[in-house]
């Protein structure tokens, strides 16, 4: 049997299935100040294998790319533009967060409507004692209030 085992060996055909990517929109943060460098950035975007679409606000400084791509070669892409210090998009919008006042959340440099996004700003309490306790709390709107 020893034999016949190292023979089938050579004759198995193994195929590799290449696995697709799935769809996913990439925000990324981009400074550009003339049409000259937005035009750059949507061109270096758009001529990447599997985008679908590409969104660029440049009063903004935001860049949204969505198709089967990679988030890390998209970033890798408009970094050789020329724009080294583009990152991905490090905010959220504003009415998405529960407390959008909270330390670290806030930032001057955000644009309007957006705050950044920190572990901070969404409601992270699953401890049934501490949701008691918001439930007599003066400043929950929906909280009992029985004098």
């Amino acid at each position: 049997m020893g034999a016949l085992d190292y023979l089938s060996n050579f004759c198995t055909v193994t195929t590799t299935k290449s696995k697709h990517k799935a769809m996913q929109t990439v925000e990324i943060k981009v400074k550009m100040d003339c049409d000259g460098c937005e035009r750059r950035v949507r061109n270096a975007v758009t001529s990447m294998k599997g985008v679908k679409s590409v969104e660029v606000n440049r009063e903004e400084s935001h860049v949204v790319v969505s198709g089967y791509v990679d988030a890390n070669k998209v970033l890798k892409r408009v970094r050789s533009t020329g724009k080294v210090r583009a990152k991905f998009w490090p905010y959220v919008e504003q009415h998405l967060v529960s407390y959008p006042y909270a330390t670290g959340a806030y930032s001057r440099r955000a644009p309007s409507g957006y705050v950044r996004n920190v572990d901070q700003a969404f409601p992270s309490s699953h401890d049934p004692q501490e949701k008691i306790a918001d439930f007599f709390n003066d400043e929950n709107v929906n909280a009992c209030s029985i004098m």
